[in-house]
């Protein structure tokens, strides 16, 4: 993919509902079994995109042999269905020429674009943020989303910072976790024509959506698919009180999935309903005690009883 121009980045910028993929394994390795079966499973489902080796994903777990897999074994199980819903892949790292060397190594690989993080634990000046997101820009063939979320990185990009890396054509856009409600509702507002905010905080989804974003990247879109997308799809057409109904069905379930470290409990609601061969994680990500196990296995039932 070519760098967009000014004038057509809203055509490549993400909006709707992406979902951040988990990574399955088995046994230690990448279980290519359960992706294609999570492919063939949420493609079908109207999702706007896929993220893989995010967050959710495990991605510092993962080397860049396994990252590549994962991306073949996806595009390659995307085209066998004819599902056309774009990848794009996470990054992450703290050195800036190192990372735009890996860009250059991943021009050729089946990807729409970038999901890029904040330079985490060196805790850069909005200069060097700027900086460094410009290289990165600079050495991308592909859109880059910028993934701000200061809790974990420790590092927040303003949005004096961010507007003005929007400038940059093939940066599309942002995954906004930054915990601020008023940075959040300016950036929006401020925002240039084709540059996306799509909210990464799974419990403020339908509040952000009402004060103006783009969409969403979240986890726990991972269960009840189909509600997350009625709620996008009931702000698409004006329809507030559908918004509200959908959302309200969800909010014991967000707080659950979360209730422990991303992803293990999602990975053990996936295993428990066969979408995955093994709700297996990599230190330091652990399984979900005893305790929420239970309490994950009686909304499965609540579920299934109610189907």
């Amino acid at each position: 993919m070519e760098i967009p121009s000014s004038a057509n980045r809203s055509q490549v910028s993400p909006r709707g509902l992406w979902l951040p993929l988990i990574t399955p394994f088995r046994d230690g390795a990448l279980d290519e079994t359960s992706l294609r079966r999570l492919i063939r499973h949420y493609g079908t489902l109207g999702l706007d995109g896929l993220v893989l080796a995010g967050t959710t994903g495990e991605s510092l777990t993962l080397d860049e042999d396994e990252t590549q897999r994962l991306v073949e074994v996806s595009a390659d199980e995307l085209a066998r269905q004819g599902y056309r819903l774009p990848l794009y892949l996470g990054l992450s790292g703290s050195n800036t020429r190192k990372l735009a060397k890996r860009l250059h190594r991943l021009a050729d690989w089946p990807i729409a674009g970038y999901l890029i993080a904040c330079p985490y634990y060196s805790r850069p000046s909005q200069a060097g943020l700027i900086a460094h997101f410009r290289v990165l820009a600079d050495s991308s063939r592909h859109p880059i989303l910028i993934y701000n979320i200061p809790y974990r990185t420790g590092v927040n990009i303003g949005n004096e910072a961010m507007l003005q890396l929007a400038e940059r054509a093939n940066i599309v856009g942002a995954k906004d976790c930054c915990a601020d409600p008023a940075q959040s509702a300016e950036l929006i507002r401020r925002r240039p024509p084709g540059f996306s905010v799509l909210t990464g905080e799974d419990a403020f989804y339908h509040a952000a959506l009402t004060a103006g974003a783009d969409g969403a990247i979240l986890a726990s879109a991972h269960v009840e698919t189909a509600s997350f997308i009625a709620i996008r799809d009931a702000f698409a057409r004006g329809d507030e009180p559908a918004a509200g109904a959908a959302w309200r069905s969800l909010t014991d379930l967000v707080p659950l999935l979360f209730a422990e470290p991303n992803p293990a409990a999602i990975k053990y609601w996936l295993w428990r309903t066969g979408l995955i061969d093994s709700g297996e994680l990599r230190l330091p990500m652990t399984p979900v005690s005893a305790a929420l196990a239970a309490r994950l296995d009686g909304a499965i039932d609540r579920m299934k009883s109610a189907a």
